[in-house]
């Protein structure tokens, strides 16, 4: 048993909206030492949560440290005032994983580190050991479903991410998951979704120059409705059923985008393309690789969709859509069951559906301006008040202020 009665992390002054009203929180104690481990800081949904909640710390006077292989997130972070440790982390390699014990070890001595937060499975071993070793409380973050569950030694290898004195589940989905898959208390879960950088987010902050340098960039005709699939092209993103999807519509109100990074999957762009060239609809149907200005995309498009064949853990695309106000149409399942109200705030569509997923589309490309601004007003009250990463890092904070202020048991 360890007495953590030691240091914190304040939440200085943080306005944040919930169930429609404004709530301040203040924790006043001095400064904690949190260090966070994660393989790399490359772009992604892991890396984004980690910079964010370093920035969290140092704004509330605690300090924070990052270990990862590096990444071109690097920078942003220690411009933010955390200190990064380079070390390999990210290597799945038995030999490497133990000898970053006794590394991990050290820099939580040399630095009086008050909690650990690892974030994924290869650390999190490391991280694990180099916990007892030093009697440090620490926590995870699960973040998706894994593969491999009925694998015995994939089961072990994913299970370590249950380990944590606090577990952070990114929705309630994942909640459920890791309570029925593996036996996790409810004591120790605590639900924090991601969030979304609602400065960045906003229609307010969206220019004309912006929005036209990507029309332009896209070639979009005038007078069509634009309906985006946004995501990394992989097949369980469902390109192939919004594909399906798109031949059943009247093809002359619309033009379509795919948008997102084959992140080197070719053979899958192949795939796609020649699905569109099938359905005869080079015409309509754009593929469009990464793009660096999302929330301009999200302003040039009339209807959002995210067609994923299988569970989203969170969701940020939806999520993101109905910040900015567009309509939303996804899978009924996953992360998405709880981001969207349906009828609401968006639409939910049965999974691996193309039919019903069309039929979605067609509701909103055929909406009434005033019942389109109707829902678009919903979507904006309900992201901002559930899923913002202002949300996202309060609530973060208040998961080690809980540790540190408690009598912990590490097990």
């Amino acid at each position: 048993m360890l007495n953590c009665e030691r240091k914190l992390v304040k939440v200085n002054a943080v306005r944040i909206l919930e169930a429609n009203k404004d709530m301040r929180r203040k924790i006043d104690s001095s400064s904690a030492t949190i260090m966070q481990v994660l393989p790399n800081l490359v772009a992604g949904g892991v890396e984004r949560g980690t910079v964010d909640v370093a920035k969290a710390i140092i704004n509330g006077g605690g300090r924070s440290i990052v270990v990862s292989s590096g990444g071109p997130m690097t920078n942003e972070l220690v411009r933010s005032g955390s200190k990064h440790i380079k070390m390999n982390v990210a290597s799945k390699n038995p030999i490497n994983i133990w000898k970053n014990i006794d590394r991990l070890a050290k820099i939580i001595k040399q630095n009086k580190v008050d909690i650990i937060h690892l974030r994924s499975r290869a650390p999190a071993w490391s991280g694990w050991f180099a916990a007892k070793k030093t009697n440090t409380p620490f926590v995870t973050t699960f973040h998706g479903t894994y593969s491999g569950y009925n694998n015995l030694i994939k089961r072990r290898y994913n299970k370590i991410m249950t380990q944590g004195v606090r577990v952070i589940a990114i929705s309630h989905f994942i909640a459920g998951h890791i309570r029925q898959r593996y036996g996790v208390n409810n004591s120790a879960i605590r639900i924090i979704p991601r969030g979304f950088d609602s400065e960045n987010f906003s229609i307010q902050n969206i220019s004309h120059e912006r929005k036209i340098k990507l029309a332009k960039q896209w070639r979009l005709p005038d007078d069509k409705l634009i309906v985006m699939l946004p995501g990394r092209l992989t097949r369980w993103k469902g390109q192939i059923d919004f594909i399906r999807a798109i031949n059943k519509l009247d093809l002359s109100q619309i033009h379509v985008l795919i948008v997102g990074s084959d992140q080197g999957r070719v053979r899958y762009k192949n795939e796609l393309e020649m699905e569109i060239k099938k359905l005869k609809l080079k015409n309509t149907v754009n593929i469009i690789g990464h793009c660096d200005d999302m929330p301009a995309a999200y302003m040039l498009t009339d209807v959002v969709v995210s067609a994923s064949t299988e569970p989203e853990a969170f969701g940020r695309v939806a999520v993101e859509g109905q910040a900015m106000g567009r309509m939303v149409v996804a899978t009924d399942h996953g992360g998405s069951k709880e981001t969207i109200l349906h009828g609401r705030t968006g639409w939910l569509v049965e999974p691996n559906n193309p039919n019903s997923l069309a039929d979605a589309i067609k509701i909103c490309l055929n909406m009434a301006p005033q019942e389109r601004s109707v829902i678009s007003r919903n979507a904006i009250t309900h992201v901002n008040s559930k899923y913002t990463n202002e949300l996202m890092c309060l609530r973060t904070l208040e998961t080690y202020n809980e540790l540190l202020t408690k009598n912990v048991i590490l097990s």
